[in-house]
């Protein structure tokens, strides 16, 4: 972007032209990593990897969450010639928690079930999950704040004690 920063800035108040330096133009930054951060948790674990698929399968089971699917994304995509670590993502589902959301906006469909992604990278497990507290954000006038924050804290342990 033409800015002598050694990471990736976005603006927070207005999109900026290709090769605009957001520094100098006096609007306020924040950093990708802290973006990232508001919309996604990863924790590391000492579980092997197909171990920590069945850890999070298990926990979102206790939790009243059902497994939808479990995606073999590795597996997919070396079927089409790339290979890379081991991906699987765990679709999790809970109804009440879903039925209510939909009944506030049906779109927020677009980003159901929850995703747990459980992966290697460099050689250690992750298990990683988008926060639900950011669907309430994508659709700010439907109300589900609460049900969001809930679901959150469920997530929240599955992963914790999967990992």
């Amino acid at each position: 972007l033409g800015c002598k920063r050694s990471r990736v800035q976005i603006p927070a108040s207005r999109p900026f032209a290709f090769g605009e330096c957001p520094v100098d133009s006096g609007i306020p930054l924040f950093f990708v990593e802290d973006l990232m951060d508001a919309f996604e948790r990863t924790v590391t674990t000492r579980k092997g990897f197909d171990e920590a698929v069945r850890a999070v399968e298990e926990k979102s089971a206790e939790k009243g969450f059902r497994v939808l699917h479990t995606h073999d994304v590795a597996a997919t995509l070396a079927e089409k010639g790339f290979p890379r670590d081991p991906l699987k993502i765990v679709e999790v589902c809970n109804a009440k928690f879903a039925s209510q959301v939909l009944n506030k906006d049906v779109k927020i469909a677009l980003m159901m079930p929850c995703p747990i992604s459980v992966y290697v990278e460099g050689g250690e497990t992750k298990i990683s999950t988008i926060l639900p507290s950011s669907m309430a954000q994508f659709f700010p006038r439907a109300g589900i704040e609460a049900v969001a924050a809930e679901v959150e804290r469920v997530v929240l342990q599955i992963i914790e004690e999967a990992r």
